[in-house]
């Protein structure tokens, strides 16, 4: 019997690239039928906390909070050095110094998000908008600063921005983990050997990939804020590495490193459910 799966993924190269074969059946669905929407990474958070998802991408941030009704799938993360997202600022030269100052995140539940208030707490008024419009917003001066993710990270030096810091950084400095950004995650609810089928299509449909890197063009271009190939394989040769095939131990430790330090500055409930690589 075929066993329906309602899939969230975003809609950022490294997801189009990782699921392409299996949105396009290149793959074996192993028995699965996915039910897939493609949408921006907040609005996946919110679907996620409404519950409208098995299967998902979720911000780890906004997987921290859902810890106790999900489970991390080894497979499909976004981790790594260098990976973080950018502070950048209207005026280059400028730095987050006071309440009437306004930053940009692209979501509430978003690591960028999280980062942020981790390294800059109580400086700045904090506004929420779709990632693709903090740059063309810090360019008309509507906003002070912006932290900048996705194929922005790529191309914020011909807007003539100015970077305040790189977020990914400074956590490898304060931590020396790789940053967790976002993995996938699915529902506690599922039975056990379905979590497990998936998971096996998702490194699949990634194997694939990896192994036919020029197929995922056209579904990366589809959906990108940005059109050239470059650009997209840049952002895929950041955010797809090792630990998007299996995040293992040291991703593992990385999860639990944030976890750690979002309690500890009160950004997420103390003593909540930790984040857990599902092991089959």
């Amino acid at each position: 019997m075929t066993r329906r799966i309602r899939l969230g993924i975003s809609t950022c190269p490294n997801d189009t690239f990782t699921f392409h074969a299996l949105l396009h059946e290149k793959v074996d669905l192993r028995g699965l039928q996915f039910d897939t929407e493609l949408l921006d990474i907040q609005q996946l958070n919110d679907r996620l906390f409404r519950g409208d998802f098995d299967v998902a991408k979720a911000s780890f941030h906004a997987a921290l909070l859902l810890a106790d009704r999900t489970v991390v799938l080894p497979s499909g993360s976004a981790l790594g050095f260098g990976v973080g997202p950018l502070l950048l600022s209207a005026t280059p030269g400028m730095v987050p110094s006071a309440n009437s100052q306004v930053t940009l995140c692209p979501g509430r539940h978003t690591t960028a998000a999280l980062l942020y208030s981790l390294f800059y707490q109580r400086t700045t008024d904090i506004r929420h908008v779709v990632f693709s419009d903090i740059m063309p917003m810090l360019q008309r001066h509507e906003a002070d600063f912006g932290v900048c993710i996705h194929e922005g990270r790529f191309t914020w030096q011909q807007e003539q921005l100015g970077l305040v810091e790189d977020l990914g950084v400074r956590w490898e400095q304060a931590t020396g983990c790789p940053l967790p950004l976002g993995g996938i995650v699915a529902s506690r609810d599922l039975p056990a050997e379905v979590i497990a089928t998936a998971q096996a299509v998702i490194r699949d449909s990634l194997a694939y990939a990896l192994a036919n890197r020029d197929a995922p063009l056209p579904t990366m271009r589809r959906y990108a804020q940005e059109f050239d190939d470059d650009v997209l394989f840049s952002h895929v040769d950041l955010y797809v590495n090792n630990w998007t095939v299996d995040l293992g131990p040291t991703g593992q430790a990385a999860l639990d490193e944030l976890s750690s330090r979002a309690q500890t500055a009160g950004l997420i409930p103390a003593g909540g459910a930790r984040l857990e690589v599902f092991a089959g």
